[in-house]
């Protein structure tokens, strides 16, 4: 008894640390917004630029690319939490979204005249779209630098 007590508290340091670390992980990602509504009325309280990710995470290349070498980067989530309000409009082959967001997608999709993916569009709180792009070589701060002269304008 008394060897697993010294066990489970030798433990406790590695246990806390570990999850600790689980949550500096989680919040060092953009975190995407799924509800179109939602996002809107939210940029409309920050006064934060939408940033809509048309994409297909599970399957499209570039897509995948921009994330890894863009969305999932320091510069990037630094940028974003300060800037954009990021909302996810996914189409995926393998993974599941529910019926509404399905309907929302599209809905979006033929609204803005999304022909290809990932389409990232930079949108106003007045629904204005201020930038049409996609994936753009350079890594972040090359996209960054591409998102703020849009906004500038």
């Amino acid at each position: 008894m008394k060897a697993i007590n010294v066990l489970i508290l030798a433990s406790l340091p590695f246990l806390f640390g570990f999850s600790s670390k689980l949550v500096f992980e989680e919040n060092n990602k953009v975190v995407w917004v799924t509800d179109y509504a939602k996002a809107l009325k939210d940029a409309k309280k920050s006064k934060k630029t939408l940033l809509l990710n048309f994409t297909g995470s599970d399957w499209c290349s570039w897509c995948i690319r921009l994330d890894k070498e863009v969305f999932d980067k320091a510069a990037f989530v630094e940028y974003a939490k300060k800037n954009l309000i990021c909302v996810k409009l996914d189409f995926p082959q393998r993974t599941k979204v529910s019926p509404e967001e399905k309907i929302q997608n599209n809905k979006l999709m033929k609204k803005h005249s999304v022909k290809g993916f990932p389409t990232i569009l930079l949108v106003d709180a007045k629904e204005n779209v201020v930038l049409r792009t996609g994936y753009q070589a350079g890594g972040e701060d090359a996209y960054i630098e591409h998102l703020k002269e849009a906004m500038t304008k």
